[in-house]
Parts: structure tokens; sequence; C-alpha cells
């Protein structure tokens, strides 16, 4: 049962990623359409862009959402494809910790990353 309650949070976690990664690509690469709406930035991803994205909440809040959706669902893949090579239940736990803490630690240091930027 555990399992599959983890195998939806995965595809959720890839619907997550389709939609924000969707919105990412228009407003990165559809600069010229937002533009002329007034909602646009003439260089997407220049320095000054990204740091005055960065400093509205919603750009925050959808930059840590993706980071834990991406690194779930990536994770998790990962993971399942681990352990499709007969190996111990020990080492399976070991890699299941192993990839938890990984995974923890590279969403606080991503999300830290982007709540200084805002708040700064």
């Amino acid at each position: 049962m555990r399992e599959g309650k983890l195998w939806v949070f995965h595809l959720l976690a890839g619907a997550v990623i389709f939609f924000l990664l969707g919105m990412h690509m228009f407003i990165m690469h559809l600069d010229e359409i937002l533009a002329a709406i007034g909602l646009g930035y003439s260089e997407p991803i220049s320095a000054e862009s990204v740091f005055h994205r960065s400093k509205h909440i919603f750009f925050m809040i959808t930059y840590i959402l993706l980071l834990g959706s991406a690194l779930y669902h990536g994770l998790y893949g990962l993971k399942n494809i681990l352990f499709e090579i007969s190996m111990s239940k020990s080492a399976e736990k070991s890699i299941s910790v192993f990839l938890t803490i990984l995974g923890l630690a590279l969403f606080a240091y991503g999300a830290f990353a982007a709540v200084f930027v805002f708040v700064n």
C-alpha cells in the first residue's frame, strides 16, 4: 500500500513538473508576447531579470515547488530503476536512506537559495 501512495506522488510530481516547466518555458522563451502585453522582460536570462523575478513571491514559490517536484520525481524514479537490479533488502534500504538524505539536502540548499535571493 505504501509503495502505491509513493507511486501516486511520483505521478503527481510529474504533472506538477509538466505544468510549472510549461509555465517557465512560456515566461522565459515567449518574452516578446509577454512584453507586448506589458508582462515580459527584454532579456529573460540576464542577471538583472533573474534577480528581478526572484524578488516576487510567486516566482520564489514556483521555484521551490519545481525544485521539490523534480527532486522527488527524479530520485524516486532512480530508486525504482536501481531496485530492478536484484539486490538484498539491506542494500535497498541503504539506497533508499541515501537518496532520501540526498534529496532533503538538495531541497534544503535550493530552497535556502530561493528564499535568500527573495529576502535580499
